[in-house]
């Protein structure tokens, strides 16, 4: 790594978010990590402390443009500009179409997607005028695949995946890249309370026959990040254990 650059994670307090961090710690990034939640930033906190390292965390609502973008503004300004982004952040408000309300559509775009894009504007200011930059999103299989009952979830993936691309054709030339991470079937608080009968079945379209790790995605955004990728753009990685070939 050629120099410290400041690496700005949302979605951070737990799950893929919070291993995302861990890793870009452990190699010695400078490290923000945004999320809503501020007692599990806390507990983030707490963890790296332990660990003889430290994290910059910030408590933001990322649907809030004006109150996202002052974060932003804040840590650019302070670390010179934002050298990695990682639009991490995401939920879930699933049903069937048919039953599907619009708030239950607008809330997942606004959370998945359209934070994204605010994230990305920002960061590519500072990113084209220091001629180096990573974006990495992180998408879905069911961005590739579908996926029935979370046709909200799978757009708002999907949009990250042609957004990704579109950015990486705009300022490949300055030094930036824009790729996408496709998790699978990943092991985090929410699929854990998943009853048996549907992790074994979902085990079943899965070609290496277990599930993800958040570590698995972790490893795979800080490879994205590094210096070593500079090469690769445009591009979506599946770490679904080949779940979406």
């Amino acid at each position: 790594m050629s120099e410290k650059r400041l690496a700005v994670v949302t979605g951070a307090a737990r799950g893929i978010g919070r291993a995302i961090v861990l890793e870009l710690l452990r190699q010695g990034r400078i490290v923000a990590g945004l999320d809503i939640i501020a007692e599990q930033l806390g507990e983030l906190e707490s963890t790296v402390k332990e660990a003889g390292s430290t994290v910059v965390t910030k408590c933001v609502d990322i649907t809030d443009t004006a109150a996202f973008t002052e974060t932003l503004e804040s840590l650019a300004s302070e670390y010179k500009g934002i050298g990695i982004l990682v639009n991490n952040a995401g939920i879930t408000r699933d049903k069937l179409m048919m039953q599907m309300k619009e708030e239950d559509f607008d809330r997942v775009m606004n959370v998945n997607l359209r934070a994204a894009f605010i994230a990305t504007t920002f960061a590519l200011k500072s990113m084209v005028r220091n001629k180096f930059g990573r974006i990495i999103n992180l998408s879905s299989v069911a961005a590739v695949m579908g996926q029935a009952g979370s046709s909200n979830y799978a757009a708002s993936k999907a949009g990250l995946i042609g957004m990704t691309k579109s950015v990486a054709r705009e300022v490949g030339k300055k030094n930036v890249t824009a790729n996408c991470i496709a998790p699978g079937f990943i092991m985090t608080e929410m699929t854990s309370v998943l009853p048996d009968a549907v992790k074994d079945a979902a085990k079943q379209i899965i070609p290496v026959r277990r599930f993800g790790s958040v570590e698995d995605v972790a490893r795979a955004v800080a490879f994205l990040a590094g210096d070593e990728a500079g090469y690769i753009t445009g591009q979506v990685l599946c770490v679904d254990g080949g779940m979406a070939m």
